[in-house]
Formats: structure tokens, sequence, C-alpha cells
């Protein structure tokens, strides 16, 4: 997952959203529709009209007024410069582990066939480190149930969007997953546009356009590799993975925000409705779709790295709710560029590519887009 894991792109013209890492996700860009919501009559499957209770008036940043909050003597989750920097390093170690730790776990063929069950796992350590964080004694959010029903289209999306990122992860080299997610930016731009009539700034649109052109100079170059260990990892399978990925991510995103807006939830809330009924979701699944490993055969540093998976998904989802109370969007934007960096680094060293390799300029362009 992943952020699979759990895991839930990282964009320089959007906050993060606590979902995205936990299971090797990133939910984007949740600003409401300028104008406000639209009436039923007109609404799209984008931007879903949920039946269930009055609509509310206005749309709450719970988020933003958290940060506010954390800056006022006497509030639970104030915190200090050297605070908030701890958790944004633990978050950015915490999240590079993740994506390596489980490209790891599924280079073993046999946990190559069990994407759903390594997908609902990551589900249910989310769901219970959120129901800790939000119990008496820590209190770091209020909890606010939602009825079943509304819940299962999001539930639906989130589960889908979880298994191809780690499809994805699978099936690619570390490098070209990452570079990918970058798409998220500008697909989650187009989607409001052609859906909310939302535009960016001008400024923002033109860095859109090299971020594309990298990331297709990637995804032409690096199935035609063949002198680094890892070009058989990444195939036009892998492309077609990572832009269905891209897609599905994109489109949970948009629904993110309607929920939001619908039900004034930040992302901690929203998640902690979620997760739980997309991990029940997938483990109904598992019998058809999954060939788990046994047991009794598979080594036992193999169950270790995905306990230590899933403690990275709770360490990822902790930090999270930190760099959102105490750091504003531009602390946060700065966070996910140094690990889309990191990431992508590490990757290309371990894969031993040389400098000259074609689809380095593809990197490289992608990442200064990001870094614009």
């Amino acid at each position: 997952m992943g952020r699979g894991s759990m895991s839930q792109p990282d964009s320089p013209i959007k906050p993060r959203h606590p979902a995205t890492d936990s299971m090797v996700i990133d939910p984007l860009d949740t600003n409401e529709r300028e104008g406000g919501r639209s009436d039923s009559s007109s609404a799209t499957l984008l931007e879903m009209e949920i039946d269930d209770g009055p609509p509310k008036q206005d749309y709450l940043d719970l988020e933003k007024q958290a940060a506010a909050h954390a800056s006022r003597p006497g509030d639970k989750v104030r915190t200090t410069r050297a605070r908030l920097t701890f958790w944004m390093t633990l978050n950015t170690i915490a999240t590079v582990a993740i994506v390596f730790t489980n490209k790891a776990i599924f280079n073993d063929p046999s946990f190559r066939q069990s994407q759903v069950a390594f997908a609902t796992f990551h589900l249910f350590i989310t769901a219970l480190t959120l129901y800790i964080l939000s119990r008496p004694f820590i209190s770091l959010f209020v909890p606010s149930p939602m009825r079943l029903r509304p819940m299962l289209p999001l539930a639906t999306a989130m589960c889908l969007n979880v298994i191809f990122q780690n499809l994805s992860l699978t099936y690619s080299s570390i490098t070209f997953y990452q570079i990918a997610r970058i798409l998220f930016t500008p697909t989650v731009a187009l989607i409001n546009y052609l859906f909310y009539q939302k535009s960016i700034p001008r400024n923002a649109a033109y860095t859109l356009l090299p971020m594309c052109l990298g990331v297709f100079i990637i995804s032409y170059y690096e199935p035609k590799s063949t002198h680094h260990p890892e070009a058989e990892q990444t195939s036009m399978l892998s492309v077609f993975l990572a832009l269905t990925s891209v897609l599905i991510g994109s489109v949970y995103t948009v629904w993110i925000a309607s929920y939001q807006r619908k039900y004034e939830m930040n992302g901690f809330q929203l998640l902690y409705n979620q997760a739980p009924i997309g991990g029940v979701m997938l483990m109904i699944l598992i019998p058809w779709t999954d060939r788990l490993p046994s047991v009794q055969i598979t080594p036992v540093n193999e169950w270790i790295m995905i306990l230590f998976s899933g403690g990275l998904a709770a360490l990822i989802n902790l930090s999270q709710f930190f760099i959102i109370a105490g750091a504003g969007a531009v602390s946060s934007t700065v966070v996910g560029h140094v690990k889309t960096c990191a990431i992508v680094a590490l990757g290309w060293i371990i894969s031993r590519r040389p400098v000259t390799d074609r689809s380095a300029f593809g990197v490289i362009l992608a990442i200064s887009s990001i870094v614009v």
C-alpha cells in the first residue's frame, strides 16, 4: 500500500492529506468548488450528491482550524518548532521506508498473489491506529461516525486506489512508481476543470507541462532499458497499472473533497469511517482473489517485514496529524517534495543505473517541475 499500503502524490499546489501516506497513498487536493455546491440536477459522477441527511451550509476547514488552535497556549496539540521538525523527519523516514519495505515484500512471488490481503492488513492497521488516537486518553481528534450506505462508494474507491498502487509498485521499478505518482497533480487539476469548472493559476499550469513531459519520457524509455537489473520489472503493463492508479486515485481525491464539504469532516474523521469498511469489503474478496502463501514455508523475515510495514503505516498516520496541526500548507508541501526526491534518488541508486540512462532526463524534468 501501502502509502500499499497504506500509505490515505505530492504537489506544489496543494496540501497533504493524512490518508495518502498511511497506505502508500497520497490523497490530494480537497479544496471546495468555487461558488459552492451545485444542486442535484447538475451533479456528476465525480461530484456525488449524498442524500443522507440535510446538506450543510458551509464547509469548515477543520484541519486549518487545528493549525490555528495549535498556536494557542494550553492547546492539547500545541507543537513547538523542534517537535514539529521531529514529526516531519519521522514522517519522511517512515514514508520512504514503507515504499522500499513493500517493494521487498512484493518481490516474493507468493506475496505478489496476495494483493487484496495485504491491502486489507493495512486498512485494518489504519483503522486501529485512528481508533486509538481518537480515544479520550489521547483525543487527538474527535470521531464523527457516519452511516454505512453513504460511505460505501468512497470506501470502494479507496480500496481500488490502494490495490492499484500496490500493483503499480509490484510491477514497476521504485523510481518509475514514484515518478508516475507526480501525475496526480495535473490529473486532479484536469478533473476539477472539466467537472467543477475550477481553474488553477496560469503559472501553476505552466509547471504541469514539464511535469507531464518528464513522466512521458520515463514511460517511453523505461520499458526499453536493458542494461540495469530492474529493467525487466518495468514494462508496458507497469505503465498501464501506474496510469490506472493515478486515474483512480485522482477520482478518489475529488470524492474526498465532496464528502468533506457535505459532512464538514477533516481527513482523519473521514478516514476513521472509511478504513474499517474498506477492510471488511476486501476481506470478503480474499478467498476469490488471492493465493495466500503457506505459513510453514514462508521465511520469518517476510512476516517481520509485513509487521514492520504495518508499524510504518501507523507512524505515518500519527506523524501526519502533528504536521497538519502544526504546519501550514507550504511546510506540508516541502515535506512532500523531500519524500518524492528521496524515494526517486534512492530507487535510482539501488537500481545502479548510469547517469547516462535515457530516462534520466525525464526524471530530472519531472522532479524539477514539482520543486519550481
